[in-house]
């Protein structure tokens, strides 16, 4: 999902008191004994005590799940959904039924429990062919007096019409609205995170995907329906009605399941993916306005690249199959509906945005709303994917400043979502946050890895292991780890769970011709993060020689650095290529400003390979005095405290290679480079 304009919220009310949920209970008893028919159900609901009916209303209204009586709804495991409706797209009216295939995951299950708002009306339930009585409280639905044991298998069809009555805006379930530059007039959905209950019967449980679905559209002829996978049939229903028949045999979760009605035409393309035999169908839904496939179509176009690059970095499209495109509505921004992203209007960065979620969101979904950076953190870090191999190195560049500028305009909050405010949409999909924050720390993994063979392999190796599954931040840190060979636990717990970012004051100065000595000095942003440590790409510049660029990895408030560098130094750039999330707020060259004597010294045998022999000039007078070796990236191999003039150093324990090593004391420092083999 990516919102272009901002949205305002009314507050949160607070949680049903516990008397009032026994009163809901005892209601509940009351009508499970009481009910022996649907018709009878529905008169009891209409007649519940009016401080009851309040109360749900009050919470519908507000869009904040109620807690459920009981657990019966993760009784099941959900198999399949087919949804048969009738929609327009002059009004959000809905008729018809939802089948729901599930199989027992309980001992025993006695209730059978969906959501649906109170605003559509049930005409009635069958559960395996017979009709059930049901009660509604809320938002939910029970079937109550059932005796299914585990592994049995359930088929549950729900009729049910009416006109949703629910609050507008970006997060609402179904919406219909025109558009103000085409005059299109389109009814469609968005469920994300907990609405598509306003518009049918459903389990609104991320880790329960559907093994597959199907969804039929009955609507007026001059229409037409888009929704998730292959477009199977149209048929002719007489009385100048049709319908659409789409059907989708992938795993789904329930709020990436769509209808999308209005006077579209059908515009498709191909992608041909490198190393995959056959094409991908790019299905388009375009207002039928004639200019607005004319001004889109360059960008529409464009998707099939965007389809290759992603199926290249990371692994072949998930739903290659069946088909990918887009269905317009009039909303400010897109919805990665599976197979079938809804968006207002294309344009290159949010069509990357919202395929990108075909693999980020929807093949592998965020196992809670907690780690909605599993959707929105990758799938706004492939809008730089998209820009750096697509357009250029300088469009990503610019794209990531933007991204840096956002998070920094506040100093604190975490990529992670607070339990707290879990239920809260407008936390769970800040854009600072959870997709531009989540997008930079992305950026910092790929520098901390420093191979992006190996980054883009994390990320396949991610989404194979999770593949039409749901998985957590700390199930990404995981993969992350066992491919790379890298230890990340504090990088996610600075970066992911943590808050805010560092800054940075930074000295450096030449302190003999081979050596450039380089001080940094951090604070933060926020006291809930003290201290980040992080390599930084430092470049030196030379008039002589030209720029040459070294890592060092800070692990300290104030942390020292040596570096060999066989040239005179003009000036110092701190992360210019803008990796890390953090601000420099100054750079001071003090060179010249402390005199530095430089030590005679030896150290041999060069190359090396079990030892090394230090000698130091006996006129040196030298007494306690610290002997360092450095790799190439500045970071500290060996550091030894040493007195004397005459030391033997064991190197048995080094990879073969190149290394710097430095005297420091008192009296003087001195500097060269070794190999070692």
């Amino acid at each position: 999902m990516r919102l272009q304009f901002p949205y305002l919220w009314p507050p949160k009310p607070v949680n049903p008191s516990g008397s009032m949920r026994k009163i809901s209970l005892l209601i509940f008893l009351l009508l499970t004994f009481c009910l022996t028919c649907p018709e009878l159900s529905a008169q009891f609901t209409e007649s519940l005590p009016c401080c009851v009916k309040r109360q749900h209303n009050f919470q519908n209204a507000y869009r904040t799940p109620p807690p459920l009586l009981h657990n019966d709804i993760n009784g099941y495991d959900v198999k399949f959904y087919f949804l048969d409706l009738e929609m327009s797209n002059t009004s959000i009216y809905l008729k018809g039924s939802v089948r729901i295939d599930a199989k027992v995951v309980v001992p025993v299950l006695d209730t059978f429990v969906v959501e649906l708002i109170p605003a559509l009306t049930i005409d009635s339930i069958k559960i395996n062919g017979q009709l059930k009585p049901f009660v509604r409280l809320g938002d939910e639905v029970y079937v109550p007096g059932l005796s299914f044991v585990n592994d049995a298998a359930l088929s549950v069809t729900i009729w049910y019409k009416g006109t949703p009555s629910i609050p507008g805006g970006f997060f609402s379930g179904i919406s219909n609205g025109t558009s103000p530059s085409w005059g299109a007039q389109v009814t469609w959905t968005l469920s994300e995170p907990f609405n598509a209950k306003q518009w049918w019967p459903v389990k609104q449980v991320l880790s329960d995907k559907a093994d597959s679905v199907w969804v039929f559209i009955t609507t007026a002829s001059a229409n037409k329906a888009g929704s998730n996978g292959l477009l199977t049939a149209v048929t002719n229903m007489g009385n100048g009605k049709v319908r659409y028949e789409w059907k989708s045999r992938y795993p789904i979760n329930y709020y990436l399941i769509s209808a999308a009605v209005s006077t579209y035409v059908d515009y498709s393309t191909y992608a041909h993916p490198a190393g995959y035999s056959d094409s991908i169908l790019i299905q388009n839904y375009v207002y039928s306005n004639p200019q607005t496939l004319t001004y889109f179509k360059s960008v529409i176009d464009q998707t099939a690249s965007l389809i290759e690059l992603y199926s290249d970095k990371f692994g072949l499209y998930p739903f290659a199959e069946e088909k990918y495109g887009h269905s317009m509505a009039p909303l400010g921004g897109g919805m990665e509906h599976q197979t079938m992203t809804t968006l207002g209007s294309f344009s290159f960065g949010l069509v990357a945005h919202e395929l990108a979620h075909q693999w980020f969101g929807d093949y592998v979904t965020c196992a809670t709303w907690q780690d909605i950076w599993i959707n929105e953190g990758f799938a706004s870090y492939a809008e730089y994917i998209s820009a750096q191999y697509l357009q250029s190195y300088a469009a990503a560049q610019a794209l990531m400043a933007d991204v840096h500028s956002n998070v920094k305009s506040q100093p604190g909050g975490s990529v992670f979502v607070p339990a707290s405010q879990a239920m809260d949409e407008n936390r769970i999909f800040s854009g600072r946050l959870s997709y531009d924050k989540g997008s930079a720390i992305i950026h910092m993994l790929r520098f901390e890895i420093g191979n992006d063979q190996v980054f883009y392999n994390v990320l396949k190796t991610f989404l194979s292991t999770y593949a039409d599954g749901v998985a957590s931040g700390d199930d990404f840190r995981q993969v992350a780890e066992t491919v790379s060979g890298k230890n990340l636990q504090h990088f996610f717990d600075q970066w992911y769970y943590g808050e805010g970012y560092p800054l940075y004051q930074v000295e450096w100065a030449q302190i003999d011709p081979q050596t450039v000595r380089i001080i940094t000095r951090q604070t933060t942003s926020t006291t809930v993060t003290p201290l980040f440590t992080m390599p930084l790409e430092c470049t030196f510049s030379s008039v002589t020689s030209g720029d040459t660029t070294i890592r060092i990895y800070v692990t300290q408030t104030t942390d020292t650095f040596f570096v060999p560098l066989n040239r005179t130094v003009t000036g110092l750039a701190v992360d210019p290529e803008k990796w890390m999330l953090m601000d420099v707020t100054s750079i001071k060259n003090t060179t010249g400003m402390e005199e530095v004597p430089t030590l005679s010294a030896a150290v041999f045998p060069n190359p090396a390979k079990d030892l090394l022999y230090l000698r130091l000039d006996d006129k040196a007078g030298i007494g306690n005095f610290n002997f360092l070796m450095m790799d190439v990236n500045g970071r500290v191999v060996k550091k030894y405290n040493l007195f004397g003039n005459s030391h033997t150093i064991s190197v048995s324990d080094l990879p073969s290679g190149i290394f710097f090593w430095q005297i420091i004391s008192d009296s003087g420092l001195s500097s060269g480079r070794i190999l070692i083999k």
